[in-house]
């Protein structure tokens, strides 16, 4: 009774560790831009878009990587739309979540300033945007918008602060304008010039998170070593 009752146990783990495993598979699934426009198409794809740019918890969904992987997979059966329409369909996508984070932003200073850190908000990313947006001015709407948690951040600290709401919609536009034209534009062409080269999509992916998320790091490391100077002195 006391051997069933172990091996039950154990039995018991077991699946619940594999469980564990298959779900954090699945999420980390629902992350690759390759999945999401796999299974979800031009919808997923736009809506992925507009979470990423203008809601303050989607900072961690895939944003350069995903749309450089729709202009590599354009007639690839996932996305049949002509490139000029998918094109402006994502300008309108992040540009609507960008003012929507202006909105947010309006709106949520309080919100900020009582909220406690958890994975999906943490003070550094405010923080971190504010000292860019402060080196840069309203450029920052544009640079920003190749730079993850930044991007998303940027229209929202816009929104607490007041910005003029013309001036933040022209910045805005113009920022997704060659964001989204860029980096479609690359994927295309690098999949006409080289058509191997979707054997190799794990290694784009993980090479263009990982060079677009350095300057973040960087200018993370570089305020920090400003806030600790500013207490000495």
């Amino acid at each position: 009774m006391l051997q069933f009752n172990f091996l039950s146990q154990i039995n018991y783990r077991v699946q619940s560790t594999v469980m564990n495993v298959n779900t954090i598979h699945a999420f980390m699934d629902l992350l690759n831009p390759y999945t999401i426009i796999q299974y979800g198409g031009l919808a997923l794809l736009l809506f992925v878009l507009f979470a990423e740019t203008g809601l303050f918890f989607g900072f961690f969904l895939p944003g350069d990587s995903l749309v450089f992987m729709a202009g590599l997979l354009n007639h690839s059966g996932f996305l049949t739309q002509p490139l000029w329409l998918l094109i402006t369909l994502m300008i309108l996508a992040a540009s609507s979540g960008t003012t929507l984070g202006y909105w947010f932003g309006l709106r949520a200073k309080r919100f900020f300033r009582n909220k406690k850190e958890n994975f999906f908000y943490k003070k550094k990313y405010i923080e971190t945007t504010q000292d860019f947006y402060k080196r840069y001015g309203m450029t920052a709407f544009i640079l920003g918008r190749f730079l993850p948690i930044v991007r998303t951040f940027v229209p929202i600290l816009a929104g607490m602060v007041h910005i003029d709401f013309k001036k933040f919609l022209f910045y805005n536009i113009l920022g997704a304008v060659l964001w989204i034209t860029s980096l479609v534009m690359a994927g295309y062409w690098m999949g006409n010039f080289f058509p191997g080269i979707v054997d190799y999509l794990e290694i784009i992916i993980v090479s263009m998170i990982v060079v677009t998320s350095l300057p973040v790091i960087f200018s993370w490391q570089k305020y920090r070593k400003s806030e600790v100077r500013k207490k000495q002195e």
